[in-house]
Parts: C-alpha cells; sequence; structure tokens
C-alpha cells in the first residue's frame, strides 16, 4: 500500500508560504512537490476552505498563506484533508458470526482508536511555528557542512 503523504506536503508547502510574500501559482508548487497543478489545486482548496490559505486569480496571483504559523495546527492540516485514516488495518469481515473474530475485530479496533486519538492530540497541540523554528535551528548546521 502507497503511504498518503498529502499531510507533509500540507506542511512542506505552507513552511514555504510562510517564508515569502509573493503568492505561490499551483504550477510553482507541483514543481516542488513532484506532482501537478490538478492535484495542487484540489489539496490546496481544503486549507482555502478553513481559511488557512487565500487564492488569487489572475496574473501575479497564486496561493498565499493567510494566518500566521502560530496560529495553525499539524491538527487544522489533517482536518483540511478530511481527516483521512492514519491506518491502514481493516477487518476482512466487519460483523463476523465468529466469537474469536469478533475478538480480535474488538481489540484491533480498540488499539486503533487509542494510537488516533494519541496522534490527533499530538497533532493538536503541534503548530506550524515549531516546526518552523526547527527549521531554523537546522539552518546553520546546514551552511556548515556545505
Amino acid at each position: 500500500m502507497r503511504p498518503d503523504t498529502r499531510l507533509s506536503r500540507l506542511l512542506h508547502v505552507l513552511l514555504h508560504m510562510a517564508q515569502t510574500d509573493t503568492p505561490m501559482t499551483s504550477q510553482q508548487i507541483a514543481g516542488m512537490l513532484g506532482s501537478n497543478a490538478a492535484v495542487v489545486r484540489r489539496i490546496m482548496a481544503g486549507l482555502r476552505d478553513g481559511g488557512y490559505v487565500e487564492a488569487e486569480r489572475g496574473h501575479g496571483g497564486g496561493w498565499r498563506i493567510s494566518r500566521c504559523t502560530d496560529e495553525i495546527t499539524v491538527l487544522d492540516v489533517y482536518r483540511s484533508l478530511g481527516s483521512p485514516d492514519l491506518f491502514a488495518f481493516g477487518f476482512s469481515n466487519p460483523r463476523p458470526l465468529c466469537l474469536i473474530e469478533q475478538s480480535v475485530n474488538a481489540t484491533i479496533a480498540g488499539s486503533i482508536e487509542t494510537a488516533t486519538a494519541a496522534i490527533l492530540e499530538q497533532f493538536r497541540t503541534l503548530r506550524l511555528s515549531q516546526i518552523e523554528t526547527e527549521v531554523q535551528e537546522r539552518m546553520p548546521q546546514c551552511k556548515r557542512s556545505n
């Protein structure tokens, strides 16, 4: 199964947007992500609907972050994607008659619920500004190694 990289990609894009005052076109973002402009517009629409980015049409237009990075959490970005499943586990039979399979399903479902709640709590407390700070901390390391 192919991993869903949309969350990390959107965080990446938002942090780039936060570093510039000029709008980024869907084509520019697509080039940065190795994607295409139509896909970019589709995933950016959720951020726009949430009020995290704005889209400007016409010459010189594009996408622009509309909030400070300390006002946006990873949970906000995750929800803008429609809150996709965090885990790929499923049940071969969601309503089994077998008591053993019922117990297996209940155990797996409970574990997934607990893990999902923990991840979402982490996402709720993690702000883009914290990731931005980590980027700044990595900058001197990058300059030293060149």
